[in-house]
């Protein structure tokens, strides 16, 4: 699907017509130029490689830094592929957030805020064990049975126990955009998305 990368501003609130107060995230959509076009001949399929947000020059490795001379563009941070455009685009060509209309409902995608090593309750939504009756003590927030002891004498693979949480790639599907701002490359997205504030998002139409 066609889209845009992005970075996750903060969060805010506007007000809508009937004056309910709704949430939104505020988002810097591009611009994003085009550093790659991949063909069904030479690559096999059909996209468009699209970079985001400056990069110093030191910073960037000699492969990279001779990929971005190739499509006349600075060094970038961000590269991403899309595909579905129905525009033709050139290498250098700048995509803005104008692609994205008001109204319209998109899918991104986010790297999750980490949140270290939780328990189960944290991590899984495991309920506790009960009250504090019958010599249960403090063990209030324990996982429980693991697995039997005799057969099969092993912990089954995927058994939802303590662990790192976060920091994972999530999709949040269907977000409809309040707003955009074309002077400021801004989109205004209804409800919350994934990562945390200056972190890269993928919009995709």
């Amino acid at each position: 699907m066609p889209g845009l990368i992005g970075k996750k501003i903060g969060m805010t609130s506007v007000y809508s017509a009937e004056g309910k107060n709704i949430p939104c995230t505020v988002i810097e959509a591009g611009p994003c130029v085009v550093t790659q076009i991949k063909t069904v001949e030479k690559d096999g399929y059909e996209a468009l490689q699209l970079a985001f947000d400056e990069k110093k020059q030191k910073r960037t490795t000699k492969a990279l830094d001779g990929h971005f001379k190739k499509a006349n563009t600075t060094p970038k941070k961000k590269l991403v592929e899309f595909a579905g455009f129905d525009q033709e685009y050139n290498l250098g060509d700048t995509v803005t957030v104008d692609i994205i209309e008001e109204s319209a409902f998109v899918d991104i995608s986010g790297i999750s805020k980490g949140k270290g090593f939780q328990g189960v309750v944290k991590r899984h939504g495991f309920g506790g064990v009960g009250g504090q009756t019958h010599g249960q003590h403090n063990r209030l927030r324990a996982p429980g049975s693991i697995g039997a002891a005799s057969y099969p004498a092993r912990v089954f693979k995927g058994m939802r126990m303590a662990g790192r949480d976060g920091n994972k790639s999530v999709k949040v599907e269907n977000l409809q955009v309040l707003k955009v701002i074309s002077d400021s490359n801004l989109l205004l997205v209804k409800g919350s998305i994934p990562g945390s504030k200056g972190s890269y998002v993928i919009i995709e139409k």
